[in-house]
């Protein structure tokens, strides 16, 4: 979604003809996010109000395979989230205690945090340092927006390893095992009939490769490093437009 359909408040050019026109020939259209300050009913209301009729029901996010797991896994426990309000409200009404006292918390959580501070940083590191479990939502580095790239989880989570000595666990984004199940619980089609469209080599592209699919590369997002990368996509194109 983040850079290659929008980028913060503004559809990508060319995004809703595109998106309307696989509508229109009635594709099956699935929109995967890493990104966690909204929830699936607000983004689908963003496209919505952009012209793009779409439903929540097609909408997966991190933030919500994040929630499902430790309502499941971890209800009851306490958590410490480096994320913005609408991510951390969630986890509470998944049945989770949030606190910022470093001696009684249970679970870490990284994700996006435009508010992102060095006392933030501070009490996750003595929060894993005595012990709590290391979670991400997502593991980008960096976050699209209009004027460049903002610090996203990514970059945390490795200052917070090097700090710690702690690894992380497990997140629940792209290309998790998460995410690639919660897909496939979603598809219509056999996945062969799938192309995923993507800005981030190492989170879209690595998880068409990982579920033997074919990839676009689009150019409207992140920066990528396709000379020395491991990844590779089957397609590369400037926008979403062109695969029109």
């Amino acid at each position: 979604m983040d850079g290659t359909i929008y980028l913060e408040d503004k559809m990508i050019d060319g995004a809703v003809k595109t998106l309307n026109s696989l509508i229109e020939k009635e594709k099956h259209l699935l929109f995967v996010t890493n990104k966690t300050t909204q929830t699936k009913n607000e983004y689908a209301q963003f496209l919505n109000n952009n012209g793009v009729a779409i439903s929540s029901n097609n909408i997966l996010t991190a933030a919500s395979n994040c929630v499902s797991y430790l309502k499941k896994e971890r209800s009851k426990k306490k958590f410490y989230a480096i994320a913005e309000k609408t991510f951390i409200d969630s986890i509470i009404d998944a049945g989770l205690t949030f606190s910022e006292n470093q001696d009684e918390i249970d679970v870490v959580i990284i994700s996006l945090d435009r508010k992102y501070s060095g006392s933030k940083f501070e009490i996750a590191k003595k929060a894993l340092l005595n012990g709590a479990e290391f979670l991400a939502a997502n593991i980008d580095n960096t976050c699209p927006v209009i004027k460049g790239e903002i610090v996203d989880a990514g970059i945390i989570i490795s200052d917070l390893e090097r700090e710690t000595g702690k690894k992380l666990l497990q997140h629940f984004g792209k290309p998790s095992k998460f995410m690639i199940s919660a897909i496939k619980d979603t598809l219509k089609f056999n996945r062969e009939a799938y192309l995923l469209i993507g800005d981030r080599l190492e989170t879209d592209i690595l998880m068409g490769n990982k579920m033997g699919i074919d990839t676009v590369l689009v150019n409207s997002g992140v920066v990528n490093k396709i000379i020395n990368s491991t990844y590779s996509a089957t397609f590369n194109v400037a926008s979403i437009e062109e695969i029109l």
